[in-house]
């Protein structure tokens, strides 16, 4: 059976780890979280309050680690997933997440991002020339890699499948599903 990576960590958005993890079990997959180091990971939940300017965020869900990203083989895998929330932010310093985002992207492997997630993939040069969603407050880092910021619930080009946040998830994930069957398929 393929197996699918999630790369994220601590603070990431809880939803936009768990729906696709779920989803992707569902479908057939074997999924790995990867994160700097294997522990339990804390996610976090943003939200609206009518009276503030931003989201909130407040304490997730749990869950844990499978492996480091030092030990990740991204051949081993069929395709990356990256979560949003505030872990993109540390992710894109770790060189050995750079070192297997750059794998998916140079073998044109499936990519999904959504949210914030795509903070770590601008600094590697992946975006240039692409279109992509993302939340829309990071459209201008998206800009200043190269890509094309897409308001969209699911931006599909080529191999990568991006969404702006987890209210996108239904057709995020379909598109996503849709290409890993294509170029991954489970074997029923």
């Amino acid at each position: 059976m393929p197996k699918i990576l999630i790369t994220t960590g601590d603070a990431a958005e809880d939803l936009e780890v768990m729906y696709p993890y779920q989803r992707l079990l569902e479908e057939g997959y074997e999924v790995d979280i990867a994160a700097p180091t294997v522990k339990q990971l804390q996610f976090v939940v943003h939200d609206f309050v009518s009276t503030f300017d931003t989201y909130t965020e407040k304490p997730g869900h749990c869950w844990p680690a499978d492996v480091a990203l030092a030990d990740v083989n991204p051949a081993d895998y069929a395709a990356v997933l990256i979560p949003g929330g505030r872990a993109p932010e540390y992710l894109r310093l770790d060189p050995h997440f750079q070192r297997i985002v750059k794998h998916f992207f140079a073998e044109n492997k499936p990519v999904a991002h959504i949210c914030h997630a795509v903070v770590a993939l601008a600094p590697l040069g992946v975006l240039k020339g692409r279109r992509t969603a993302a939340w829309p407050a990071c459209a201008p880092d998206v800009r200043l890699a190269g890509g094309t910021f897409v308001d969209a619930e699911a931006v599909v080009d080529g191999n990568l499948v991006s969404a702006r946040a987890w209210n996108d998830h239904p057709a995020w994930m379909r598109a996503f599903v849709e290409l890993l069957r294509e170029q991954a398929p489970v074997k029923r």
